[in-house]
């Protein structure tokens, strides 16, 4: 979790502490029919509040007027680190949607990804596993293919000549067996289809590359004004300058150990020979 997000969190648990005034913890948890460990974790910053948390609060505290403040400061929190299980509840074609707005608003497009193929260079095939595993992981709604259909129509943009992606991915994406070996083949076949797009440009670190900073969890940066990370629990927004300037620096270190054209086919290649198609 972020400092940032930690420290939005706590303060958002003080702000509550301020309305419930002389009111005991244990009296409001009655109250609202929680724990009183609820309301203590909440308090301290230790578990985020919903939306339905905040208005209640507001309402049994006799602060109905603070209860647009208290959403506005969870907006705030949540731009930062939105969690899979809130933005999953729906399945996962709402989050693609949501991210096709964002992206059709970019004119560049910078990615880092080491585990897998990004998004917008996948086929079906490759993108159903990959939202099938997710799915089971979060134990969230399956809508596998409004899921897939999203992201294949999210791939016109690839060809519409109006942006341009510079996406640098670790050799290891291309070994990562989380599909079948014939649909990771036609992955691999795609990927190298790429190289040569006018709107791609595909850089691949190699496994023996000297790299000057750690592999680290993939992320996107939409022009100059935001970042998208993903993490286990949850995917970051970011889009304050210091946070825009750590993820242009990694990239560049990142992207400045790849290689390109005919040296990353050929790493491409070498991972598709090694496949048992039998």
């Amino acid at each position: 979790m972020s400092t940032d997000f930690q420290q939005a969190r706590v303060a958002l648990g003080i702000r509550l502490r301020e309305l419930r005034g002389r009111t005991s913890g244990r009296a409001l948890a009655a109250q609202l029919g929680w724990t009183q460990s609820k309301v203590s974790k909440l308090e301290t910053g230790r578990q985020t509040a919903t939306p339905e948390d905040l208005r209640a609060w507001a309402e049994a505290t006799g602060h109905p007027e603070a209860g647009e403040e208290l959403l506005s400061r969870l907006q705030g929190l949540e731009s930062r680190s939105r969690s899979w299980r809130r933005q999953l509840a729906a399945g996962h074609r709402p989050v693609q949607d949501t991210l096709t707005t964002e992206y059709e608003r970019a004119s560049v497009l910078y990615a880092w990804e080491g585990s897998m193929v990004v998004g917008p260079l996948q086929t079906a095939d490759y993108a159903r596993a990959i939202f099938e595993s997710y799915s089971e992981l979060h134990q969230s709604p399956r809508d596998t293919e409004a899921a897939v259909r999203a992201r294949m129509e999210r791939q016109r943009l690839l060809h519409d000549g109006r942006q341009a992606y510079h996406v640098v991915m670790w050799e290891a994406a291309l070994y990562s067996r989380i599909c079948r070996p014939g649909a990771l083949a036609a992955q691999l076949d795609r990927l190298a289809g790429t190289i040569g797009l006018d709107t791609v440009h595909l850089g691949i670190v190699p496994f023996a590359a000297r790299v000057p900073i750690p592999p680290g969890p993939g992320f996107w940066i939409l022009d100059d004004r935001l970042v998208l990370v993903e993490d286990w629990h949850a995917e970051l927004w970011l889009d304050d300058r210091d946070s825009l300037g750590v993820y242009q620096r990694v990239w560049e270190r990142l992207a400045g150990a790849a290689v390109y054209g005919d040296a990353a086919h050929r790493l491409i290649a070498r991972a598709r020979a090694a496949l048992d198609l039998a």
